[in-house]
């Protein structure tokens, strides 16, 4: 790859230094506000929805990768070019092509009211749940999510990687309180719980709403219980355990897409 790339061999340059901070650290990710994307498919989704980032940086090997020669030339973009080894003990990634980009964070304004659908993640903590709950939200064509403080933070590797590029389908509010929250509201706040609700199946759900997704291990805090519309629950074999929250987020999600008849 040619084109002015710069190629970086030092560990004390200090673009590659600012990689270092970015890659190992969520909390100089938060300060600067800045998160690193790694892999093809997340820096094309991207290129996609936002255009350049702040710096395109590319190994040696991934430079000569026809993918990589590709999106490179496709839009415009220069690499810096970084030497196998340095690239290889920041990667979070045990196979792929050797490409990561430096990205502002999206951080929208909340918006005024709360009138179509969104989901509020409420403390989950383990950063696949997250990444595959905002998935699940961008292909059922819900736009907006919300986290409370306590969530997995979604620009980390780990959620970005399991999100498969739906962040950038989405607008992601973090660490958001839930007073911010149902004070905007103007739809219905619907709950999971395994008792005491109405059967997912049995529930009218072709209106508006914020779906609530309570923590991995206690579920909806007590605050945001308090101020809940309506409860369901799934229906399920007796003396199983309840569903993962990111499978039984996907089961409401798609029923609600389903009753709206927007499945073929």
């Amino acid at each position: 790859m040619t084109g002015g790339a710069r190629r970086i061999s030092s560990r004390d340059n200090p673009l590659y230094r600012e990689f270092v901070d970015l890659s190992g650290s969520a909390r100089e990710r938060r300060r600067l506000g800045r998160s690193v994307l790694e892999g093809i498919h997340l820096c094309e989704a991207y290129l996609q929805r936002h255009g350049a980032p702040l710096s395109a940086i590319v190994s040696d090997s991934g430079a000569g990768h026809p993918e990589v020669t590709e999106l490179m030339a496709q839009h415009a973009l220069v690499p810096t070019i970084v030497a196998d080894p340095l690239f290889a003990s920041l990667s979070t990634l045990a196979q792929g092509v050797g490409i990561a980009f430096i990205v502002e964070t999206p951080s929208p304004g909340l918006p005024d009211t709360i009138e179509l659908d969104a989901v509020y993640l409420d403390r989950l903590q383990d950063p696949g749940n997250v990444g595959t709950l905002l998935r699940t939200c961008a292909a059922a064509g819900v736009k907006t999510v919300f986290t409370a403080p306590g969530t997995a933070w979604c620009w980390s590797p780990k959620v970005l990687r399991a999100g498969m590029g739906a962040h950038f389908h989405l607008s992601i509010h973090e660490a958001i309180p839930w007073p911010a929250v149902h004070e905007r509201l103007r739809i219905e706040a619907i709950g999971t719980r395994a008792s005491q609700a109405e059967s997912l199946y049995r529930s009218e759900l072709r209106a508006p709403c914020l779906w609530l997704l309570g923590s991995e291990g206690e579920g909806i805090s007590a605050p945001v219980a308090a101020d809940t519309d309506r409860w369901v629950r799934i229906p399920q074999a007796a003396g199983v355990e309840s569903l993962n929250v990111a499978a039984a987020g996907a089961l409401c999600l798609f029923e609600q897409r389903r009753q709206r008849g927007l499945l073929d």
